[in-house]
């Protein structure tokens, strides 16, 4: 599962998210969905003006977090 850590870099800039949607180009609502995870895909433009207002790398705002059910350590291994 990729997490969206955006609510971190907010605060850490102490930016709204409103002066963050204007920042970036998207609405607030849309803001909303990164940032409790019901986001299905992000694009390249969004993710790069994501990085640019907030002066980090893509790193910083997403992150894998494997789902413990279906990874390979997750699953017995039959003999």
């Amino acid at each position: 599962m990729i997490v969206v850590d955006i609510d971190v870099m907010l605060a850490r800039r102490k930016m709204s998210v409103a002066e963050f949607a204007d920042a970036v180009g998207i609405t607030p609502a849309n803001v909303a969905v990164l940032k409790n995870g019901r986001a299905k895909a992000v694009r390249f433009t969004t993710l790069d003006a994501v990085c640019r207002v907030l002066d980090c790398q893509p790193g910083d705002v997403l992150r894998f977090v494997p789902d413990e059910e279906t990874s390979p350590a997750a699953q017995p291994v039959s003999s």
